[in-house]
């Protein structure tokens, strides 16, 4: 993702529209993310997947059944560590 100061984007405002119908383009402000400018289209795919995605407790009982039994390749064993 390409980023910018919040000053260099106000003096360039035109050059981060174009980059921004791209790709993403991260303000900062005092060295700290604080905004994403994007095209419409991004945005727009960005909310209707958020729109898609179910909450678990919505999920059919098939799905929980299938994710009460999986079993986690023991490679990935030291990642339980971060859930404590």
């Amino acid at each position: 993702m390409a980023q910018t100061t919040a000053m260099e984007f106000q003096r360039k405002f035109g050059e981060f529209q174009h980059q921004a119908q791209r790709e993403p383009v991260e303000i900062t402000r005092h060295g700290r993310r604080e905004l994403v400018l994007m095209s419409a289209d991004h945005y727009d795919w960005l909310v209707a997947a958020a729109r898609r995605t179910g909450r678990t407790t919505e999920a059919a009982e098939v799905v929980v059944d299938a994710v009460r039994r999986a079993e986690m390749d023991p490679e990935h064993a030291p990642l339980d560590d971060l859930m404590k």
